[in-house]
């Protein structure tokens, strides 16, 4: 594999974990009455700090697992946990009300304390674990080994593909006005539930993979790698 092979890997797999597509809805609810220039400056700010937070575990990630005595299979739990709350806060809860600014409205000229006060409210659940999980640290971790193979051209690789997938998430949050509009309040309220539905199957699959590695042999394979053709 040479470099130019494992940047454009490494950017399929991030566009794939990071799925704006699919956090389309939530970023809508959560920015909804917003200005373009606010909803602009908060998709900067989570797509910057993913970026940071992906460079970071790029270079840091395996030893801060090591470092804490933190095993992959304790972290995919634990991320499963996260996800599950948040999974039946969306399905079964007004999630997108929680998420609602009710100064928008009021304030569209502050765009950088209303980009401040979104940022703050979405790292946590939204930007971890919802866009940034296991799987994508899983992944992020992996691909650093690969990179340290190829030297300083597998690591440059690897750099352009978590920005190229960075600003094509910033571009995705950045235009849902047009998606919202379209959807109208009913259609992301029907999205964002059916998308929670989907959260916890994926939060209990990451359960299901943290115990599976922590537990070999208890957990049939069948069950942690059910579509091992189509699985990424």
């Amino acid at each position: 594999m040479d470099a130019v092979e494992l940047g454009v890997n490494l950017f399929v797999i991030l566009f794939a974990l990071l799925d704006p597509i699919g956090n389309l809805p939530i970023f809508a609810a959560a920015t909804a009455g917003a200005s373009l220039k606010q909803r602009v400056a908060v998709s900067w700010w989570v797509c910057l700090f993913a970026a940071v937070f992906m460079v970071l575990i790029f270079f840091t990630g395996l030893w801060t697992l090591q470092f804490f005595g933190i095993s992959m299979a304790a972290f995919r739990i634990a991320g499963g946990i996260l996800l599950l709350l948040l999974g039946l806060e969306m399905a079964r809860g007004d999630f997108i009300s929680s998420f609602v600014d009710k100064d928008a409205a009021s304030d569209l000229a502050d765009v950088r304390g209303y980009a401040k006060r979104r940022f703050q409210r979405l790292v946590v659940p939204f930007a971890i674990p919802l866009m940034i999980g296991p799987g994508a640290i899983s992944a992020i971790i992996i691909q650093a080994g690969e990179a340290a193979k190829l030297g300083p051209t597998g690591t440059a690789a690897s750099m352009v593909a978590i920005a190229a997938a960075c600003v094509v998430t910033f571009l995705c949050f950045a235009l849902t006005g047009p998606i919202s509009r379209l959807l109208g309040e009913v259609g992301l309220a029907i999205v964002v539930r059916v998308l929670g539905l989907i959260l916890c199957a994926l939060a209990i699959q990451f359960i299901l993979m943290g115990l599976g590695e922590a537990l070999p042999g208890m957990i049939s394979t069948g069950v942690i790698t059910p579509y091992p053709s189509g699985g990424h």
